[in-house]
Protein backbone atom coordinates (compact mmCIF):
# COMPACT_ATOMS: atom_id res chain seq x y z
CA UNK A 1 0.00 0.00 0.00
CA UNK A 2 1.44 3.37 -0.95
CA UNK A 3 0.94 6.61 0.86
CA UNK A 4 -1.02 9.33 -0.88
CA UNK A 5 1.11 11.83 -2.75
CA UNK A 6 -0.30 14.88 -1.03
CA UNK A 7 0.42 16.76 2.12
CA UNK A 8 -1.89 16.39 5.08
CA UNK A 9 -3.58 19.61 6.11
CA UNK A 10 -1.31 21.34 8.54
CA UNK A 11 -1.68 24.73 10.10
CA UNK A 12 1.55 26.70 9.82
CA UNK A 13 2.79 28.57 12.86
CA UNK A 14 1.34 32.04 13.23
CA UNK A 15 3.34 34.74 11.45
CA UNK A 16 6.06 36.13 13.65
CA UNK A 17 6.44 33.02 15.78
CA UNK A 18 9.84 31.46 16.16
CA UNK A 19 8.64 27.87 15.90
CA UNK A 20 8.84 25.52 12.97
CA UNK A 21 5.80 23.53 11.95
CA UNK A 22 5.52 19.84 12.78
CA UNK A 23 6.13 19.04 9.10
CA UNK A 24 9.28 21.17 8.99
CA UNK A 25 10.65 19.43 12.08
CA UNK A 26 9.87 16.06 10.49
CA UNK A 27 11.79 17.06 7.34
CA UNK A 28 14.85 17.95 9.39
CA UNK A 29 14.58 14.78 11.47
CA UNK A 30 14.42 12.62 8.36
CA UNK A 31 17.42 14.43 6.89
CA UNK A 32 19.51 13.76 10.03
CA UNK A 33 19.10 10.00 9.79
CA UNK A 34 21.68 7.71 8.18
CA UNK A 35 20.42 5.59 5.28
CA UNK A 36 21.48 1.96 4.77
CA UNK A 37 21.25 1.92 0.99
CA UNK A 38 19.64 3.19 -2.17
CA UNK A 39 15.90 3.65 -2.02
CA UNK A 40 15.58 3.55 1.78
CA UNK A 41 15.29 7.31 2.17
CA UNK A 42 12.77 7.65 -0.66
CA UNK A 43 10.68 4.87 0.85
CA UNK A 44 10.75 6.57 4.26
CA UNK A 45 9.73 9.89 2.70
CA UNK A 46 6.65 8.29 1.14
CA UNK A 47 5.73 6.16 4.16
CA UNK A 48 6.47 8.58 7.00
CA UNK A 49 5.64 11.93 5.43
CA UNK A 50 3.12 10.84 2.80
CA UNK A 51 4.70 12.97 0.08
CA UNK A 52 6.77 12.26 -3.00
CA UNK A 53 10.56 12.57 -2.86
CA UNK A 54 10.37 15.44 -5.37
CA UNK A 55 8.03 17.38 -3.06
CA UNK A 56 10.25 16.52 -0.08
CA UNK A 57 13.28 18.09 -1.72
CA UNK A 58 11.27 21.16 -2.77
CA UNK A 59 10.15 21.67 0.82
CA UNK A 60 13.61 20.93 2.21
CA UNK A 61 15.30 23.43 -0.12
CA UNK A 62 12.90 26.15 0.99
CA UNK A 63 13.32 25.14 4.63
CA UNK A 64 17.10 25.48 4.67
CA UNK A 65 16.66 29.17 3.82
CA UNK A 66 14.48 29.68 6.91
CA UNK A 67 16.37 31.15 9.87
CA UNK A 68 14.07 29.25 12.25
CA UNK A 69 15.38 25.99 10.77
CA UNK A 70 18.94 27.19 11.27
CA UNK A 71 18.20 27.91 14.94
CA UNK A 72 16.44 24.56 15.34
CA UNK A 73 19.15 22.38 13.77
CA UNK A 74 22.24 24.35 12.73
CA UNK A 75 24.38 21.29 11.98
CA UNK A 76 21.91 19.79 9.51
CA UNK A 77 20.94 23.08 7.90
CA UNK A 78 24.55 24.20 7.43
CA UNK A 79 25.47 20.80 5.97
CA UNK A 80 22.59 21.00 3.50
CA UNK A 81 23.55 24.55 2.54
CA UNK A 82 27.15 23.46 1.90
CA UNK A 83 26.00 20.54 -0.27
CA UNK A 84 23.66 22.83 -2.23
CA UNK A 85 26.34 25.46 -2.72
CA UNK A 86 28.89 22.85 -3.87
CA UNK A 87 26.40 21.54 -6.45
CA UNK A 88 25.73 25.07 -7.71
CA UNK A 89 29.46 25.66 -8.03
CA UNK A 90 29.88 22.62 -10.28
CA UNK A 91 27.23 23.78 -12.74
Amino acid sequence: MTAPDHEPHEEPPAPGTDELSVRDRALLALERRPWPGPGAKERAIREELGISPVRYYQLLNALIEDERALREDPVTVNRLRRVRDARRGRR
